[in-house]
């Protein structure tokens, strides 16, 4: 795999992923299950006061199977594709999905994305995120991306930020999380903002040397 660039895989069968020689973003399977476990519960804490309700079946394998279930129904579809981050070492970090996506006069769709907490604040997310983005704009070929967060969530959207998204409004009372209905901040990026076209060399992919 070189390192100079990066690069956007595919299986045969057609199913995503995705790498920057650092990391890797792959459509979850069965046999991670004990480490998504693992991740979630020391991270429940950490992560709970940006999520819909933990429902009490939510950690077990039953409930993890069903997912991958509905991922890949919803893959097939064309309406999401939900992807798991790995670090260099194949250890399991995230997660980042592409939903809604909308087709016709729309050509839009929602990210939404979650770090485990050991691993956050260091650069993981906003690199799986410029994966993504890239992925939506040059292989999806939609137009829109748009991103919902709490107000209080500084962090969410400073990355977002960072990574060439804008604010456009405020949803009220847009989702449930942890247990009440909550304003979000609106953030979109499209794809012929100007922001990072000089960091995309004639092949279509980013340079390494970019720090957006």
């Amino acid at each position: 795999m070189q390192g100079s660039m990066f690069r956007f895989l595919t299986r045969q069968n057609g199913v995503v992923k995705l790498s920057d020689g650092k990391h890797l973003l792959r459509m979850p399977r069965y046999a991670d299950f004990e480490a998504w476990w693992a991740l979630r519960r020391e991270s429940r804490g950490f992560l709970q006061p940006w999520e819909p309700t933990w429902s009490a079946d939510d950690l077990t394998e039953r409930s993890f199977r069903a997912r991958v279930n509905r991922y890949e129904q919803e893959y097939s579809a064309g309406t999401s594709i939900t992807l798991f981050i790995f670090g260099e070492t194949d250890e399991l970090m995230g997660g980042i999905t592409i939903g809604n996506i909308r087709r016709g006069a729309s050509q839009s769709c929602m990210i939404g994305y979650w770090m485990g907490e050991r691993f956050s604040g260091q650069g993981h997310m906003k690199a799986a995120l410029k994966l993504t983005v890239h992925h939506i704009f040059d292989r999806l070929q939609l137009h829109r991306i748009e991103a919902a967060c709490i107000p209080e969530n500084h962090r969410s959207i400073g990355l977002l930020e960072g990574s060439g998204f804008r604010r456009e409004g405020m949803l009220r009372d847009y989702l449930k999380i942890d247990g009440r209905w909550r304003d979000h901040v609106l953030l979109a990026r499209l794809a012929t903002d100007d922001i990072g076209k000089d960091l995309i060399d004639d092949s279509g992919l980013y340079r390494a040397n970019s720090h957006a």
